[in-house]
Parts: structure tokens; C-alpha cells; sequence
């Protein structure tokens, strides 16, 4: 069984930028009309397409279940739909932990969330100096709210929150 246990962060500072160790583009979209249920994703990721199955179990945990499938199909199916986002994602080495940094391109920009999955939901977690906020099970920010309501389109009061942190 696929678990993903995941823990999602606003960041504070570029401090993150000297733990990089690799970075790569991604490019994916929704089949999936709500956050009810299960959620299917189309993913370009560098040259690889891949398609995910995930569903909230409980806490900071899902099923996730992904893969790969024909670029050119991956591509008729991108093609046709409405609620994408593109991001560069880096990988950092902090303290013998991995974290992921999403930089979101387009309408999310200038959003910057830092990911770092876990063995289990009460792993013992040493927070970097460039974490603010945690967004660990806030909806809005999850990858397929921002496909359907952008960032840049959020109302003014969740700017004010981000901007504050």
C-alpha cells in the first residue's frame, strides 16, 4: 500500500537556497472535480509523465498511488484540461532530512511551500530557520485548490496572512 505522510510549510526566507541538490520543472493538471474522494493527477516531470491516485485518509496522511504513462498520452489528456499548475521543485538536504521546495510559476506566483514527507505522523521534526507557517491540511493550499483558484486570485485577507508569515 502507497502511503504519503506529509508535512506542508510556508517559507519565511531564501535561507533554503544554500541546501538545494537538485531542482526539476513540473508541469500537472486534474482529471478530478473536488477534493472529495479521490483526486487523479497528470504529471510532466522533467521528460517523465506519470498519473497519480490520491485520497485523504486521516491527519497528514494519504493514500498515493502513481504511474507512469506514455508522454503522448499524458499530453492529449493535458491538453485537455482547465485546472494546471507549473512549479520548480528543488530538493534540499537539511540536518540528514529531505525537504522539497515548490516555487510556483504563473498565476500561484510568488507562492513558496516546503514539503518534507515522513515515516509516520509523530516522527520528531526539526524545523529549518526558513520555516514559517505550517499549511499541513489547510485545503487552500493544496496543489489542486491552487489549479482551480490561483493564488494571485485569493481575496485579500489570505494575502495578508501570507505576507505577514
Amino acid at each position: 500500500m502507497a502511503l504519503e505522510i506529509e508535512r506542508r510549510f510556508l517559507i519565511k526566507n531564501d535561507n533554503w537556497k544554500e541546501f538545494i541538490t537538485k531542482k526539476i520543472y513540473i508541469e500537472q493538471g486534474y482529471l478530478s472535480k473536488s477534493l472529495d474522494g479521490w483526486i487523479i493527477r497528470i504529471r510532466f516531470e522533467g521528460k517523465n509523465s506519470k498519473i497519480a491516485l490520491k485520497k485523504h485518509i486521516k491527519g497528514f496522511t494519504n493514500f498515493e498511488f502513481e504511474y507512469p504513462i506514455p508522454r503522448s498520452d499524458a499530453e492529449k489528456i493535458m491538453s485537455n484540461l482547465s485546472s494546471t499548475i507549473k512549479k520548480e521543485r528543488f530538493f534540499l538536504e537539511v540536518e540528514k532530512k529531505s525537504w522539497i521546495i515548490d516555487c510556483f510559476k504563473d498565476n500561484n506566483y510568488p507562492l513558496e511551500i516546503a514539503e518534507i514527507e515522513l515515516s509516520n505522523e509523530e516522527e520528531d521534526l526539526f524545523l529549518p530557520s526558513f520555516i514559517s507557517k505550517e499549511i499541513t491540511g489547510l485545503k487552500h493550499y493544496s496543489n489542486f485548490s491552487l489549479a482551480n483558484n490561483p493564488f494571485s486570485l485569493w481575496k485579500e485577507n489570505y494575502l495578508k496572512t501570507f505576507k505577514s508569515n
